[in-house]
């Protein structure tokens, strides 16, 4: 996995910067009720996407993430409202929010009983009632049938625990039931062959050694392909919603 402390001074820039965080919390939002008033979004990263969910009138928002830099540079953003804290065990006490967002972060779990443990903590701070929204299927979004995904192929791939019906397994373990769903758009997270040769190299793709043979035949694919700086598509993300039975 990235060290996300590491990487916290290039996320926002390599992640689609405001347009992306902009999509990502308006969709967000339009998946929790209009009379929430309160909101943790657990694993807010730099903050960018928590700045937007702060921005609704009438809902107070507290962020959350384990890597300090990031933390840093979400408490610039938010003030006075973001803290450390693992997702695994959240600093919060039982029913303490009215809703709970985990975006972009189940798909970095180790495995099922690791995701399923993080949504129990999600569902643990939530009050009954309230709801829970996630990304779901991260992996797959970025598979958009391009040239790069047919030289990408061969590459390694574990089996994803963020899958919508693995995540509303998880969801139902701890109490929550389907709510909703959407999707909004990743602007800026087309990949370029350029581009995912660096991704290659600095270890993004986790299941494939940046310094194996197998990184090294796909980097030379990657490289005979035309419009080496041209992005193909950009992904397009789902959100799945959960309601925290009374």
């Amino acid at each position: 996995m990235l060290d996300y402390s590491k990487e916290a001074d290039r996320y926002d820039a390599s992640r689609g910067g405001e347009p992306r965080a902009r999509a990502a919390a308006a969709a967000v939002l339009g998946l929790i009720p209009s009379e929430a008033r309160t909101l943790l979004d657990v694993a807010c990263g730099t903050g960018l996407v928590t700045r937007r969910l702060a921005a609704r009138e009438g809902l107070r928002v507290t962020g959350v993430d384990a890597a300090h830099r990031m933390v840093r540079m979400a408490a610039d953003r938010v003030p006075g409202a973001v803290v450390l804290g693992d997702s695994r065990r959240l600093p919060f006490p039982d029913g303490a929010f009215d809703a709970v967002s985990t975006v972009w972060l189940l798909h970095l779990l180790s495995g099922p009983e690791e995701a399923s443990s993080v949504v129990g903590e999600c569902a643990r701070v939530l009050r009954p009632g309230g709801v829970y929204v996630t990304t779901v299927d991260k992996a797959a979004s970025h598979d958009v049938g391009s040239d790069i995904d047919t030289v990408l192929a061969p590459r390694p791939v574990r089996p994803a625990v963020d899958r919508g019906p693995a995540v509303e397994v998880y969801a139902a373990e701890h109490g929550m039931a389907p709510a909703g769903s959407a999707r909004f758009t990743g602007h800026g997270q087309g990949r370029s062959p350029r581009s995912t040769v660096d991704d290659i190299h600095r270890g993004w793709f986790t299941q494939l050694p940046p310094d194996g043979p197998l990184a090294a035949r796909l980097a030379a694919g990657l490289a005979t392909l035309p419009d080496q700086d041209v992005r193909r598509p950009d992904p397009r993300f789902a959100l799945r919603a959960f309601r925290k039975r009374g």
